[in-house]
C-alpha cells in the first residue's frame, strides 16, 4: 500500500500502519453514525440502494451514500453497482437483532459526551486529573442520572456487551453450591440472569443504583429468572445486601481508585459470612508489549471514571486491604478473568 503524503512523498511500511492508527477515530465515528441511524437493519434482506436507506432512516441521500461507501472501503458494508449496499459478515454485527450485536456499543461509545472526554487525554496525561469530571463537572454516574436518555443508551450497551462474556463465565466456574448469589453493581442483571438460568436451585440479589435497577425487570424476565431474583437499590459505598453465599462484581472495581475499591471490598466483607466467596470479574493487565485492549481500557478509566485496570499483584493488595485473601484467578476468556476472594 502506498499513499501520497505532504510534498508528494510516498508513505510505505510502518508509516502507513501508523497513519491507519492515527485515522482510526474517523472510522469509529462513521460506525457510530451508522449504528445510530440503524442502517444495517435496512440491509438485512439484501442489497439496498443508498437513497432508499436514506429515506428510511431520515438522512441526506448524498451524505449517507458517502458514509456508506467509506464504511464499505473498510469492510463494514459492501458496495455494488448503482449505489447499492449490502452487509458483510462484520456489518451483520451492526444489526439490532444480531446474536452479538455491536450496535448498542457503537451507539454509546460515539456519544458526544464520551467523544469530548477522550479529546481531553492530553489534559489527563499532563495532570493526572479525571478528564470527565474536569469537562462535565460531575462523575459519569451523576451525569447519566441527570440525562436519562444517556443512561438508557449506556445501560443498553452494558447489557449487550455482557452477552459476550457471561456465557464464558458460567462455563468457567461452577456456581451450583451457592444458594443465594448477589451481583453488586450488576446493572440490568444480565450476568446474574445467566448464572441463575444455569443454576435453577439458586436465588439472586441484583444490587445497583436505583435509577439503574429500575430497568432491570425485562432482562430478568426474558431469562426466566425474575421470580428468583430480588432487586435492591442502593450505594455500594454505604452497604451491600447481607447473607449471600457468593458476591459478584463484574467490571466494577476498575471504575474506582484504590481507596474507593477498598471501601467497596470492606462493605462486601462486612456483609459476608466466613464461608462466603467473592468473585471479581475484571481484565488483568498483562506483560509489556501485549494486550492492547486492556491497556487502552486503562486509559479509558483514567479519562472517564478515574479508575484503572490492574495487575494480579495489584488485585492481591486490594483484596488484603479489603479483608480478603486472593484464593485463585481463573481465565474465563481472553478478555476476562475471575478473581476469587476468601474472607479473612
Amino acid at each position: 500500500m502506498r499513499t501520497n503524503g505532504p510534498g508528494g512523498n510516498a508513505e510505505t511500511g510502518q508509516a502507513v500502519d501508523l497513519r491507519r492508527l492515527i485515522d482510526g477515530y474517523r472510522i469509529s465515528q462513521a460506525i457510530h453514525v451508522a449504528a445510530v441511524l440503524g442502517v444495517a437493519d435496512h440491509m438485512a434482506a439484501g442489497p439496498r440502494a443508498s437513497d432508499e436507506i436514506a429515506a428510511a432512516v431520515g438522512a441526506h441521500p448524498q451524505s449517507l451514500y458517502r458514509l456508506l461507501r467509506a464504511l464499505a472501503a473498510v469492510g463494514v458494508f459492501r458496495e455494488h453497482e448503482h449505489r447499492r449496499f449490502s452487509l458483510t459478515a462484520m456489518g451483520e454485527c451492526l444489526r439490532s437483532d444480531a446474536e452479538q450485536s455491536m450496535r448498542p456499543s457503537a451507539t454509546y461509545l460515539g456519544q458526544a459526551y464520551r467523544w469530548q472526554t477522550w479529546g481531553q487525554l492530553l489534559h489527563s496525561v499532563k495532570t493526572g486529573e479525571n478528564a470527565f469530571r474536569a469537562l462535565h463537572g460531575v462523575d459519569p454516574w451523576t451525569y447519566r442520572e441527570r440525562h436519562p436518555e444517556q443512561s438508557a443508551i449506556f445501560n443498553a450497551a452494558m447489557t449487550a456487551n455482557s452477552r459476550f462474556v457471561d456465557g464464558a463465565l458460567v462455563e468457567a466456574y461452577d456456581f451450583s453450591r451457592f444458594g443465594r448469589i448477589a451481583d453488586i453493581g450488576g446493572g440490568q442483571g444480565p450476568l446474574l440472569a445467566a448464572i441463575l438460568a444455569a443454576n435453577p436451585q439458586a436465588r439472586g440479589v441484583l444490587f445497583d443504583l436505583p435509577n439503574v435497577i429500575a430497568t432491570a425487570a425485562p432482562v430478568l424476565e426474558a431469562a426466566g429468572v425474575g421470580n428468583r431474583c430480588e432487586v435492591v437499590g442502593g450505594s455500594m459505598f454505604e452497604s451491600v445486601p447481607e447473607g449471600c453465599a457468593a458476591y459478584l462484581m463484574k467490571f466494577v472495581l476498575h471504575d474506582w481508585d484504590d481507596a474507593d475499591c477498598v471501601r467497596i471490598l470492606q462493605n462486601c466483607r462486612r456483609a459476608m459470612q466466613s464461608d462466603a466467596r467473592l468473585f471479581v470479574i475484571e481484565r488483568l493487565v498483562g506483560a509489556p508489549n501485549e494486550g492492547p485492549a486492556v491497556k487502552l481500557s486503562d486509559l479509558n478509566m483514567l479519562l472517564v471514571t478515574g479508575g484503572q485496570e490492574r495487575t494480579r499483584e495489584e488485585f492481591a493488595a486490594l483484596f488484603r486491604a479489603g479483608g480478603f485473601r486472593l484464593a485463585d484467578i481463573l481465565s474465563a476468556s481472553d478478555a476476562m478473568s475471575v478473581i476469587v476472594g476468601e474472607p479473612v
